[in-house]
């Protein structure tokens, strides 16, 4: 009986070696969760301080023409939300690498990163494309689509949840696209609130 014991115990711990070396295991559930903050707080500033909620595919005060007022400020407002959102998954991933007793930068983080960049790097020249031609509307809907998209292209290389919660993502891009008049809202529900709770989660199941 203590032999069948042993040999189940050298199995979990072969079983978590195998894992931890092709699956990155970093991500931190408080970075979704701060995400989703920033992304709530930057919908609202857009909304009451921009007066950013196009109400149709084009918006003449956010078309191409104006791009060095309202919609530059939407722009850098974006740029900035991203890089303090990007900045804190760094931070807290890396104290939670450091704990685990691994490095953050390793060969299945890059695999993670690989995965997701194509189609970031994709959406985000439609994008770039899209504000150009004047498609205002369009904007928040592909950017859930396409970070959908890259969460679920990385997913196998990390936790099976990130699968979920990318095609949550997509799913409230294609709503999104459709009702493009409410196209703040949902970009506020999909990366703020669903970023919320799928943070919260992941603290609970794997960070306590």
């Amino acid at each position: 009986m203590k032999q069948e014991q042993d040999y189940s115990r050298d199995l979990a711990e072969i079983r978590t070696m195998m894992e931890r070396s092709t699956k990155f295991l970093s991500l931190s559930g408080w970075a979704g969760i701060m995400a989703g903050i920033y992304a709530l707080v930057g919908a609202y500033i857009a909304y009451a301080v921009f007066d950013f909620h196009p109400d149709g595919i084009t918006d003449s005060a956010f078309a191409a023409g104006a791009w060095s007022t309202g919609l530059l400020n939407i722009i850098l407002l974006a740029a900035f939300i991203l890089a303090m959102a990007i900045g804190t998954a760094i931070y807290l991933s890396s104290k939670k690498a450091e704990k685990r007793g691994e490095t953050l930068w390793n060969a299945t983080a890059r695999r993670v990163l690989i995965n997701m960049a194509v189609p970031l790097t994709v959406g985000g020249l439609l994008i770039l494309i899209l504000i150009a031609k004047g498609f205002i509307g369009f904007v928040a809907p592909f950017t859930l689509l396409f970070y959908g998209l890259a969460l679920y292209n990385a997913s196998k290389y990390t936790y099976g949840e990130m699968r979920s919660l990318g095609l949550i993502q997509v799913g409230l891009g294609l709503i999104s696209a459709y009702f493009v008049g409410y196209g703040l809202f949902f970009w506020a529900l999909g990366f703020g609130v669903v970023h919320i709770i799928y943070g919260i989660y992941m603290h609970y199941k794997y960070e306590r």
